[in-house]
């Protein structure tokens, strides 16, 4: 006998035609031994007859293979695998199957309900799914499904809350009393098995002091839609309720749910909602070269410098970085030895493999002789082309002379790069053959891209770590507008030290805080002292003190060694305007400015804010803060430590395949091997620090950032 497998084992060209028959084909065959086909009743029953007890059976009918439909049901089996059986037939009558023909042709989906059969000779019963089969209406079905038939309740029904009511499903309140209880549960359960899959059947105990109905009636109902009113009615049978719901309120229902997602679809991100408007406009890269698996090597082997945007064209991330590339690309154009491309990791999957891509976008720098670097930064216009400018300088800048040290810290050497970079470091060894010498090397490569490195190795660097009071080896850093110059001697144990010892020395001591560096000083994991500054000309200014003053004083502060348990920084609030809506967040309004606050997110999210009617002077702060040491002084706001989660409970997909297997979706980065462009090297240098905050929650950001910059104030 023929089985139904056969008819699935093999695709014709005809049946994958687009994205949904390819997708659907895909997950077919992920799931080739989970998903069961059937032709005839004798299977159906076998199917059955094994499952009966332990599992219940999603059945689906499709009038042929690749269509949206057969996608949405591979999408659910692969979410649902793990808890129910899915069994796919193809078009033709189903009362050979022992399950009576829809009202219309195409396709359908019903539950058959076989876990809790516990007699071989008992049948299924089925529930049909009434809706369009798609994604969504497959996972509401099926959530509904795992509801308990008849919901009890002693509240009133604008109190009940149900499983159903976040499902976006009508509910149908019955109230029943002491002395009819069982009479009505009878009819709540037959009324459950009627209305299955559509309706959320809830039992009201009128006799609770909590339930505030009307006498005169034993019935409501509320459909889905936002702000929809519960109705009061009067039961006089079971079939006057379920005509109510299938036939008078059918089109209400499907209108206000249609409205409710459409805007669900777009979510709250308008990112989503451009590409979702724009999604049937062909994707324009300007002069960004598109890559494929043929070009790729080439391309990056014969270019001195090459900059590639890995993406996928149905990301909302990638498009919009897609524009941010673009436009790098344009100001770019000139310069002949930098080449921007890109590469659909959704059609060209061999190259992102091999390149071990593990998210979107990615923007990666691949260099004539030298290894590839993930850039980790902002990725908008402004930081993306920053980046590969100082790219475009050697990593190290090899000095031969003082004469060449003071041009390089001066900014007069590669001037246009050091217009980018306000700091510049020098690193100081005694000869080329310094054992130090590969690990500057490794820490410059490292750091490429976000600063300006050189290396004087000379005996003449002897006489510039005199003049500083440092003993070799050692780094110069260099800092703008204020044309200091600091040395520090250092303990070279390893390429990662000195690149964390380096941009440990890059942060400055009183810094302004932006949307760009934040991440940076988060990784101290320090409590940050925060003085938040309005924009000029405010009239909200107190304290006794003008901005200029007040940020001078806790300069001066900062420069000391009394606050190196904290981060002290400031933020105006006019070039940085997302924070004035984290200060609000902090204290709840806008207090007068400028305003000191102390942010402890690092251990327990409490803020403190320093008394606006006191003098902001170094004295004053220093025995503020001892106060909130000694637990003195009450926190005057709480951060939560909230995460991002979809908009509605059931968008959390992983969620619910790790409910069904544990540890299933939990996301696994791939290692990084050497080589992985054979020609080019492997992703990640010697001392590369991937930067990664430890905050959950989002500061509103004005450019799109990697997935490792999720963080807030």
């Amino acid at each position: 006998m023929k089985s139904g497998s056969d008819l699935l084992k093999t695709f014709g060209t005809d049946t994958v035609f687009d994205v949904n028959a390819i997708v659907a084909h895909v997950l077919f065959t992920v799931l080739f031994d989970e998903v069961k086909s059937v032709e005839t009743q004798e299977e159906l029953r076998n199917i059955e007859r094994a499952v009966k007890g332990r599992a219940d059976i999603v059945l689906a009918q499709l009038p042929m293979l690749g269509l949206p439909e057969h996608r949405a049901v591979m999408e659910a089996a692969f979410v649902y695998g793990a808890k129910h059986q899915f069994v796919l037939t193809k078009g033709g009558s189903l009362e050979r199957l022992g399950i009576e023909d829809p009202d219309s042709p195409g396709s359908h989906l019903w539950f058959l309900h076989c876990r809790e059969v516990l007699r071989q000779s008992d049948p299924c019963q089925h529930t049909t799914l009434k809706k369009p089969l798609t994604t969504l209406n497959v996972y509401t079905f099926l959530q509904l499904m795992e509801t308990p038939l008849v919901t009890e309740a002693s509240v009133d029904p604008s109190d009940v809350k149900t499983v159903g009511s976040h499902l976006h499903a009508p509910l149908l309140f019955l109230f029943s009393q002491r002395e009819t209880l069982a009479l009505d549960r009878v009819t709540a359960e037959t009324l459950g098995w009627r209305l299955r899959g559509e309706v959320a059947v809830v039992l009201i105990h009128r006799d609770s002091a909590d339930v505030r109905t009307p006498v005169e009636y034993n019935a409501a109902y509320r459909l889905p839609a936002e702000g929809s009113v519960i109705k009061y009615f009067n039961l006089k049978s079971i079939e006057e309720v379920v005509n109510l719901f299938r036939e008078d309120t059918v089109q209400e229902e499907e209108e206000d749910i249609d409205e409710d997602w459409a805007v669900l679809d777009v979510l709250d991100d308008e990112v989503v909602e451009s590409v979702y408007r724009d999604r049937d406009v062909e994707l324009d890269v300007g002069l960004v070269t598109e890559l494929t698996s043929d070009t790729f090597s080439k391309a990056v082997q014969e270019s001195n410098t090459a900059v590639v945007l890995f993406f996928v064209r149905w990301d909302a991330a990638s498009l919009a970085v897609m524009q941010s590339f673009k436009e790098v690309a344009d100001a770019l154009e000139d310069i002949a030895d930098v080449q921007l491309a890109c590469v659909d990791c959704g059609e060209w999957t061999d190259v992102c493999s091999s390149q071990l891509i593990a998210a979107f976008p990615t923007v990666r720098m691949y260099w004539s002789g030298g290894l590839p670097h993930t850039y980790t930064g902002m990725l908008g216009t402004e930081s993306l082309l920053k980046y590969i400018m100082l790219s475009l300088a050697a990593a190290p800048v090899l000095l031969s002379s003082s004469q060449e040290v003071q041009s390089f810290l001066q900014g007069d050497l590669f001037h246009t790069q050091a217009t980018l970079s306000p700091t510049r470091v020098v690193g100081l060894l005694s000869s080329s053959q310094d054992s130090g010498w590969p690990m500057f090397e490794g820490a410059a490569q490292a750091l490429r891209g976000e600063t300006l490195l050189g290396l004087f190795a000379d005996q003449q660097a002897e006489q510039w770590a005199k003049d500083h009071n440092v003993k070799l080896p050692a780094i110069l850093v260099f800092r703008a507008p204020d044309s200091t110059i600091k040395a520090h001697s250092l303990q070279l144990s390893s390429t990662e030290q000195l690149v964390s010892d380096i941009q440990k020395l890059l942060l400055d001591t009183f810094p302004e805080l932006t949307v760009e560096n934040l991440p940076l000083y988060l990784e101290l994991r320090k409590p940050l002292l925060l003085l938040f500054l309005g924009p000029e000309g405010d009239e909200e200014q107190g304290q006794g003190l003008d901005r200029r003053d007040a940020r001078e004083e806790l300069h001066r502060l900062a420069d000391t060694s009394l606050l190196d348990t904290y981060v002290p920084c400031w933020v105006h609030l006019g070039r940085t305007p997302a924070g004035r809506a984290v200060l609000e967040s902090y204290l709840g309004s806008i207090p007068q400015l400028p305003a000191l606050v102390l942010s402890q997110l690092a251990s327990g999210g409490e803020v403190f804010h320093f008394p606006s009617e006191s003098p902001l002077n170094s004295d004053t702060v220093l025995q503020w803060l001892h106060r909130v040491e000694r637990k003195e002084e009450q926190p005057a706001g709480l951060v939560l430590d909230e995460k991002w989660g979809p908009s509605v409970p059931f968008y959390d997909f992983l969620s619910i395949m790790d409910q069904e297997v544990p540890g299933y979706a939990a996301q696994k980065t791939p290692k990084m091997t050497k080589n992985m462009v054979g020609e080019k090297g492997s992703d990640e240098e010697p001392g590369h620090s991937n930067r990664t905050p430890s905050t959950k929650k989002h500061m509103p950001q004005q450019e799109v950032p990697t997935s490792h910059q999720h963080s807030e104030f």
